[in-house]
């Protein structure tokens, strides 16, 4: 008894030491575009004053334009930057993660400071700015909601372009028919979904490589649509390529927000609709019965054919759900953006829309603010090029591939997907 008294008592006094971890990756990533920036906007710095215009003349409340000193101000981002710098890498010497709010602090900062460097003698339109971003990211949004629930599901979505661009084509071609924008809609829905329904029988039924069959999938959509469009809607224009598109609705009061009013409050249903579709898929994903079946058969499909979900039916359902929601997405391009459909009008949105699920990782949020940050780099190579900017368009296209390489590698840290995402499951 008194053996095992006192063995007890060793144990007590057995102190477990926590492991301290220090992770060098996000101050080393913000030390890289300290470095950028010091380069360019000090070493190459311009002369001038570089003006932000706050509000457009329609506007009801007006704000006064904020007129920089370029070479002053750029100075002062490049401390600030260094300083928060310098802060994560305390941070990481004493074992604990930068902050996210200091991350986006980051790169606030180093985006007004490119701005005010490339706009020196210019003004750039920021209500004008933002309203471009979120018109170029709509279909991004679309797609890549559409493919975090089907890789959630365990199912890799490269078809995202295909949907889109079947979405376009279909919404173009019923909208013009039948005068009725709201038909086209349904009817690019149902496109996606067809499209889908290819993917998932291969993928889940054939248990075809599902990157293979997305990449099939997207040039059959993509050489379908350019044929009949070259030998059908050419032929009568006026018929089957003039959909009406739908006037923009303002919300009385939120539209008049300064800066964000315009941006987010006088859009039309397609935009409203998203918002309510990213909230929606967050919530369904996190907060109801069936997110938690797609997340179980998308992370171990076997533990959850053991509790008596189907995992073929949920990942087949699912992957048509994606489908619908990108041909949604495909819509805006023919019955908002453009009015009119054209050849591989998509452009690889697809694809983004897959890096900003990757970027994202896999989050319905943070995927809807990693296509934000790619259509905010494409419309920003239009502003620059309109006001003159010496920023070469070349660098612009890149950029957004750069900043995901650097967030996922240094600030958001390993990216990892669902367990069993591109797996098939065979039923044991």
């Amino acid at each position: 008894m008194t053996t095992v008294t006192r063995a007890q008592d060793a144990q007590s006094r057995i102190v477990l030491e926590k492991a301290e971890i220090r992770s060098w990756k996000a101050p080393i990533a913000l030390a890289v575009f300290v470095l950028i920036g010091a380069v360019v906007f000090i070493a190459f710095g311009r002369d001038g004053e570089s003006t932000f215009v706050l509000s457009r003349r329609v506007d009801v409340i007006q704000l006064a334009d904020i007129v920089l000193p370029t070479r002053v101000a750029c100075v002062v981002i490049v401390v600030l930057l260094a300083a928060i710098t310098l802060w994560s890498a305390y941070l990481a010497y004493r074992a604990r993660k930068t902050p996210v709010w200091a991350l986006g602090v980051f790169g606030f900062l180093f985006v007004v400071g490119f701005l005010t460097w490339a706009a020196a003698g210019a003004s750039i339109p920021v209500s004008g700015l933002l309203i471009g971003t979120l018109g170029i990211s709509v279909p991004l949004i679309f797609g890549a909601l559409g493919g975090v629930i089907s890789e959630r599901a365990g199912v890799v979505n490269v078809a995202i372009e295909g949907q889109l661009l079947a979405g376009a084509f279909v919404a173009a071609v019923v909208a013009s028919i039948t005068r009725q924008p709201l038909l086209g809609l349904a009817a690019a829905m149902l496109a996606g979904v067809l499209v889908s329904f290819v993917l998932a029988a291969f993928a889940i039924k054939y248990l075809v490589d599902q990157v293979i069959v997305g990449v099939v999938l997207n040039v059959l959509v993509a050489g379908l649509t350019s044929f009949l469009f070259s030998q059908v809607l050419t032929e009568d224009t006026a018929l089957l390529n003039s959909p009406p598109g739908f006037d923009p609705i303002n919300i009385p009061i939120l539209s008049e927000i300064p800066i964000l009013g315009p941006v987010l409050f006088r859009q039309t249903i397609i935009v409203y609709v998203m918002y309510v579709a990213v909230a929606a898929v967050w919530f369904g994903l996190y907060r109801t019965r069936w997110g938690l079946r797609v997340r179980s058969v998308g992370e171990h499909p076997q533990a959850a054919d053991t509790v008596g979900i189907n995992v073929a039916s949920t990942r087949f359902w699912n992957v048509s759900l994606a489908g619908a929601i990108a041909g949604f997405g495909g819509a805006y391009l023919t019955l908002d953006a453009v009015g009119s459909f054209n050849k591989e009008m998509t452009a690889g949105a697809g694809f983004i829309a897959l890096a900003a699920v990757i970027f994202g990782r896999w989050d319905p949020i943070k995927a809807t603010l990693a296509a934000l940050l790619f259509g905010f780099a494409t419309n920003l190579q239009n502003v620059l090029s309109i006001i003159g900017s010496p920023v070469p368009s070349e660098f612009m296209l890149m950029l957004p591939y750069i900043v995901t390489i650097f967030a996922v590698a240094g600030l958001v840290g390993k990216s990892r997907p669902p367990a069993a995402d591109g797996k098939p499951y065979i039923k044991s």
